[in-house]
């Protein structure tokens, strides 16, 4: 029952996972050191700094994301500019790969920036360390917000976090791989993960060789997310612990050397390559996987990649039974505020209009995923591209189907992905059996987030 989302910030017009987890380790290691000298800075109190002379406020946002991202936001900062004279917005902006280490050292060094875009990864670690702003204490709207999504910025520390996008797991399928193969597409309703082992299959012996009939799964913690979520466990528990056991991922892993052996899914090497592709070199996108495991939002970026049309399908469930895949709306990012920012009203009053505005919608539109106020969702449906309308048709279909919130990840939880897909890696290569790897990788685990 595999699942592999590729996290946020694949080719992050889009939200995805991010590539370079070196870099994302030392970045979970700068915030874990500046701990000490965020608890130090945030005892002495925030408080407005005096508005210039001429009554202006000038405020730092800072946001991860490509050219697309870059110019959607500058237009949406424009019209806030153009409806608040007095304050302005400075952008700070950049890649995943160097975003962490950055907001770690500005951080430490009292000098974040006003506005942050925060992911799940990191929102428990710095709130819980006094460095995000509890944004419930300011006027900002949030009654036409999904509730799951609203919750999921939610801790002891407060609302340190409001959904930017939410977005769900699936399983992108392209059409063509199946209409070459002469195999049917599957009724994502009623499939079970018997059937995706068997299409996926099928699919590869009726392909030439080196198409396969789905990518393979483990390089991604959400994908072990859903998975324990099937089995009655899940990723984390709500006091921070694994909500898991050695032996349930060492039985995922198990069912992804099925597939392996099966010529369901490519052989070790190969995923190994496709894991360091780009988004537009990725399988699903090339034509050599007939299904992928994808976030929602990144469907009109794998589209354009690909050149043609691409389904949106449920996961399947062991059941065969839609409500038993046990998805769920995620945040794709937040927006957030430093705790020192000195202008923690105007701060709110942006995040205010990027939450609730249409003309912030109507810039923005799906580039975070789906827009989470459900009156701006419906504004600005008629300027949604196709493809973004299929994702947000998607969004809907699954809303009464969906199971409950999961436990926001604990402090040290970007270290995770990092562990799921070197061990991932092990056993593909049969260095280490499933359930030797299940046992190294849960102390692992367990030793990140204590």
């Amino acid at each position: 029952m595999p699942a592999q989302p590729k996290g946020e910030a694949v080719a992050l017009a889009t939200t995805g996972a991010p590539r370079r987890t070196k870099r994302r380790l030392r970045a979970s290691a700068l915030v874990a050191a500046t701990a000490a000298a965020v608890l130090a800075l945030t005892a002495c109190g925030g408080g407005s700094e005096a508005k210039s002379a001429d009554g202006k406020v000038e405020l730092r946002f800072a946001w991860w994301g490509g050219d697309k991202r870059a110019q959607v936001t500058q237009a949406a900062i424009a019209a806030f500019e153009a409806e608040n004279p007095n304050i302005k917005i400075k952008p700070e902006y950049g890649d995943w790969s160097g975003y962490w280490d950055k907001l770690a050292t500005q951080v430490a060094a009292n000098d974040a920036p006003d506005i942050i875009q925060m992911d799940e990864k990191y929102i428990t670690e710095y709130s819980t360390r006094g460095a995000l702003l509890d944004l419930s204490k300011y006027k900002i709207d949030t009654s036409k917000l999904d509730a799951a999504a609203l919750d999921a910025g939610k801790s002891e520390k407060g609302l340190t976090g409001i959904a930017a996008g939410i977005n769900a797991a699936t399983i992108l399928a392209n059409p063509a791989v199946f209409q070459a193969a002469g195999v049917a597409l599957p009724d994502d309703k009623t499939w079970t993960w018997e059937d995706f082992e068997r299409i996926s299959a099928e699919v590869t012996a009726k392909s030439p060789k080196g198409t396969y009939g789905a990518a393979a799964y483990g390089t991604d913690e959400a994908s072990l997310g859903v998975w324990l979520r099937q089995n009655g466990k899940s990723l984390y528990t709500e006091d921070g612990k694994l909500g898991f056991e050695p032996s349930d991922i060492a039985e995922w892993w198990s069912f992804l050397k099925e597939l392996s052996e099966k010529k369901a899914v490519p052989s070790a090497s190969e995923v190994v390559e496709a894991e360091a592709a780009p988004l537009d070199q990725s399988g699903l996108a090339t034509g050599k996987n007939g299904l992928a495991f994808w976030w929602s939002n990144q469907l009109p970026a794998l589209e354009k990649a690909a050149g043609g049309e691409l389904q949106i399908l449920r996961f399947p469930s062991k059941t065969g039974k839609a409500a038993d895949a046990k998805l769920w709306y995620k945040a794709s990012q937040f927006w957030s505020a430093s705790s020192r920012t000195k202008h923690p009203e105007e701060t709110a009053k942006f995040i205010d209009f990027l939450t609730n505005n249409v003309k912030a919608g109507e810039a923005l539109l799906a580039d975070r995923g789906v827009y989470p106020n459900s009156d701006v969702r419906e504004a600005i449906a008629p300027k949604l591209a196709k493809a973004d309308v299929k994702v947000v048709s998607f969004i809907d279909q699954i809303k009464g189907e969906l199971g409950d919130a999961p436990a926001a990840p604990p402090k040290g939880a970007g270290a995770i992905q990092e562990i799921v897909k070197r061990y991932t890696s092990e056993v593909l290569f049969n260095r280490l059996s499933t359930d030797e790897a299940g046992k190294k990788a849960v102390d692992e685990m367990k030793s990140a987030i204590s």
